[in-house]
């Protein structure tokens, strides 16, 4: 199942038709019930997608809840909407409400562009001030949409999800905590370092100079990281000319394929919304069938492997590091237009 593109999609609509959309009801069927049909919910369907579930709080009788999700006759998701120009910080109370009454595991407040999901980690049937997962559908990352494709109605598992929403919540506060440290460290934080580091006593003026100290360090361990990495890619790409040039013979047993140039013409029309198309060159080695910039070795924007019985195209990083992705064709390659677009920026 690949929900990538269908997210994408549905991105470039929301970006395309929003300043034409002015009110809540029209924001719910832009843009919230299109991504609700994409985890597989059929919202024609009244025992899948409730719209308008009642959910009865105390006293308070017919209360509503804007949509609820049901699987074996039973709410697992409450949604509640409201219009993409509204902020989503003030209207977490009315959905922490609807939560208990209903005794869901899931409650989603969105406003078509802006999503968080909710669960009851810190106590039963009680929603979490904060959501265990948080994204902008104009933004999505790839390890974003992995997390939504966990809700789609073919892979849905509730325990699953809870426990994968603990680690979730808890390593996105902890991020929060170290990006805030590497910008403003706290006393605390210092000392923790300088406390290893530093025999003597840690006065106000050792302190304030060690805050500046453990700044700089931690920026030049991730700007070393980097460059580890960066270098390896490189020597590893050294190392793969050299063992060519070395064999000049096997040149000859490189034999091209229709397949492939079809394939790369297909990259080259992705490709040619970013760079002129003669910038654009391919060559062909025994393991693979490579797309470069500017016919550069260093500059990969992306690897097709079709001779074998499995095909794959070989996305490249930031890092020029290679991750394979299965195709069961070469028309599969507009499924990953966006991460060889992004290739690009890379150069």
């Amino acid at each position: 199942m690949q929900l990538q593109p269908q997210l994408k999609a549905l991105a470039e609509k929301i970006v395309k038709l929003k300043d034409k959309i002015d009110t809540e009801e029209s924001t719910k069927h832009a843009f919230v019930l299109p991504f609700i049909n994409l985890l597989g919910y059929d919202t024609f369907n009244p025992t899948e997608v409730v719209p308008e579930f009642t959910a009865d709080i105390g006293l308070k009788k017919g209360e509503k809840v804007d949509y609820a999700i049901f699987q074996n006759g039973q709410p697992i998701i409450i949604i509640e909407c409201k219009n993409w120009k509204q902020k989503l910080d003030a209207h977490n109370s009315q959905l922490f409400r609807y939560f208990h009454s209903t005794k869901t595991r899931f409650a989603l407040l969105t406003n078509g562009i802006q999503y968080r999901f909710y669960t009851d980690l810190d106590a039963t049937n009680k929603m979490d001030e904060k959501p265990f997962l948080e994204f902008d559908m104009t933004h999505l990352k790839e390890n974003t949409v992995h997390e939504i494709t966990k809700f789609h109605k073919s892979n849905f598992d509730i325990e699953k999800i809870v426990d994968n929403a603990s680690a979730l919540k808890y390593t996105k506060e902890i991020k929060k905590q170290i990006a805030e440290q590497l910008q403003h460290p706290t006393p605390d934080f210092v000392k923790l370092f300088a406390g290893n580091v530093y025999s003597g006593r840690l006065t106000e003026k050792v302190m304030g100079e060690f805050t500046d100290l453990v700044s700089k360090a931690f920026t030049q361990t991730i700007s070393d990281k980097v460059n580890d990495r960066l270098n390896s890619a490189l020597n590893k790409e050294a190392e793969q000319q050299q063992e060519e040039a070395q064999e000049p013979e096997e040149v000859n047993k490189i034999e091209t394929t229709e397949e492939e140039l079809e394939g790369f013409r297909i990259i080259v029309a992705i490709l040619r919304r970013k760079l002129a198309v003669n910038r654009i060159v391919h060559r062909d080695t025994q393991s693979y069938f490579g797309i470069l910039l500017d016919d550069n070795n260093r500059k990969p924007l992306c690897r097709l492997h079709l001779n074998a019985s499995t095909k794959y195209l070989g996305i490249i990083n930031q890092y020029k590091e290679e991750t394979r992705h299965p195709i069961d064709s070469i028309d599969s390659i507009y499924e990953f237009e966006e991460q060889i677009l992004k290739t690009v920026d890379y150069y």
